[in-house]
C-alpha cells in the first residue's frame, strides 16, 4: 500500500466529501483542494489505474476498497494530530498544517505509539 503524497491527499479528500456529498465528482475535488481541473483529471486517471477509485460513466468517482483504506488511515492520522497538537497548546491552524504534513511521513508504529499514550 505504498502511495505518494498527493494520491493520499486526493483520496483523503475524496473519503471527505464523500461524507459531505450524495456524489464525488473531479470538480468537487478540484474546489476543495484549489487544483485546476485537468490537474484532478490527471490524479484520478493515475488513481483508476492503481485501483484505488473507480469513475462512473456520469463521472461519479467512488473508492474502491483499497482506496477507503488508505483515506481512513489519513484521516485517522490527521484528525488525531490536529487534536493533540492542539492539546498541547498548538494554535488550531498551525496544528491542522502541521498535522497534514505529518501524517504522510509518520511512521504506523509512531503513530500508534502516540495515540497509546495520549489517550
Amino acid at each position: 500500500m505504498n502511495v505518494n503524497e498527493s494520491a493520499e491527499n486526493y483520496l483523503e479528500t475524496i473519503y471527505i466529501l464523500s461524507k459531505q456529498k450524495p456524489v464525488v465528482r473531479s470538480v468537487d475535488i478540484a474546489e476543495e483542494l484549489g487544483y485546476k481541473k485537468s490537474s484532478v483529471s490527471v490524479a484520478m486517471k493515475n488513481l483508476r489505474e492503481k485501483n484505488h477509485i473507480t469513475v462512473t460513466k456520469e463521472g461519479f468517482i467512488y473508492l474502491t476498497d483499497s482506496g477507503l483504506e488508505i483515506a481512513e488511515m489519513i484521516f485517522e492520522r490527521h484528525e488525531f494530530l490536529s487534536n493533540w497538537l492542539i492539546s498541547l497548546g498548538v494554535d488550531k491552524s498551525i496544528a491542522t498544517e502541521d498535522a497534514c504534513r505529518i501524517e504522510h511521513v509518520i511512521s504506523k508504529e509512531s503513530f500508534e505509539a502516540i495515540k497509546k499514550n495520549f489517550r
